[in-house]
């Protein structure tokens, strides 16, 4: 079967930064142990797996604030998606360690978020709700920040402040901000917009929107939390306009989208927190699938969950 790879693909720099910094957290003994995740590192389920088996503890909850309140020693590690800064205060405040594996991009948002209340503004966030990224930008100052996840919210809004700014979650859909981007110039005329998707959710995003080979069936590879993942989920349906499905890992592939007689060529691209060696198994599994050999259509995945996180140390008993 023919596949096209789509790229780029795997992980982003973000995504790599963190785990190498909770996999030097595991091998560090200066640290308190044990080692909790505030929340999932990054949303997919077999990073977290990964941690689980090498001894650390992802804790998960309504939000980060809940959880941080169950924690009562050892080491908080920040998720890539951020917090809000005073639970950083917090958790110093209850004597725990603080590891902080926030992405670069994610951090340069909440500068520009900073700045500008400093200055006075309003600012308008667009993001997904309960997601902990949008929790961790909002918290910089909840009075003076204003969730949007559509147009309505715009429409509602009461401010008599005239300095606004509109601003984003990383990973939402370009196509999707743009717009809201667009409404919230119609009713706000003098609102300043600060488009800050993150390059690699961008990229991700515009090879989907630019593929120009013809596919018959679309792989998104992610975690179904993975908001990004989501987003190319999203746009293959509206610009590729052909079958797409997501799946996580090998195991989950339906055979049955592959023995439609009408896919003979299959397009695959993944969510920026998609382990590559998953994505790599499933792009050789299809491009050796025949639909006449039976012997070909075992998915079983044999991906050594270990072999997902750089310089992990082994949980010893």
């Amino acid at each position: 079967m023919q596949v096209i790879k789509i790229t780029p693909r795997g992980y982003c720099h973000g995504v790599v930064t963190a785990l190498q910094i909770v996999a030097q957290s595991i091998e560090n003994n200066e640290l308190k142990k044990p080692l909790f995740l505030l929340g999932e590192i990054v949303h997919n389920q077999n990073v977290t797996k990964a941690f689980k088996q090498a001894g650390v503890v992802t804790l998960t909850g309504e939000n980060r604030r809940a959880i941080l309140d169950t924690v009562t020693r050892g080491t908080i590690i920040v998720s890539a998606h951020g917090i809000a800064p005073d639970l950083i205060i917090e958790a110093k405040n209850k004597g725990l360690d603080i590891v902080d594996a926030t992405c670069s991009d994610v951090y340069k948002t909440h500068d520009i978020i900073k700045e500008k209340i400093t200055k006075g503004y309003d600012v308008l966030y667009i993001g997904k709700k309960n997601h902990p990224e949008p929790e961790g930008a909002i918290g910089i100052n909840s009075q003076r920040i204003h969730l949007i996840t559509n147009e309505e919210d715009i429409n509602t809004l009461t401010l008599t402040n005239q300095k606004l700014c509109i601003t984003n979650q990383t990973t939402m859909s370009m196509i999707d901000t743009k717009d809201l981007m667009n409404h919230a110039i119609a009713v706000f005329p003098q609102i300043e917009i600060i488009n800050e998707i993150c390059p690699a959710t961008q990229q991700r995003q515009e090879a989907i929107i630019n593929l120009t080979q013809k596919a018959d069936l679309v792989i998104v590879v992610g975690d179904v939390k993975s908001n990004n993942t989501k987003r190319l989920v999203q746009l293959s349906n509206s610009y590729i306009k052909t079958k797409t499905v997501r799946i996580n890992s090998l195991s989950d592939l339906n055979i049955e989208d592959l023995l439609d007689q009408k896919v003979e060529t299959v397009a695959i691209t993944s969510g920026a927190s998609t382990p590559t060696i998953m994505t790599t198994e499933i792009i050789k599994f299809i491009e050796q699938f025949d639909k006449e050999d039976q012997s070909t259509w075992d998915n079983n995945s044999t991906v050594d969950i270990q072999r997902i996180i750089p310089r992990v140390k082994r949980k010893t008993n």
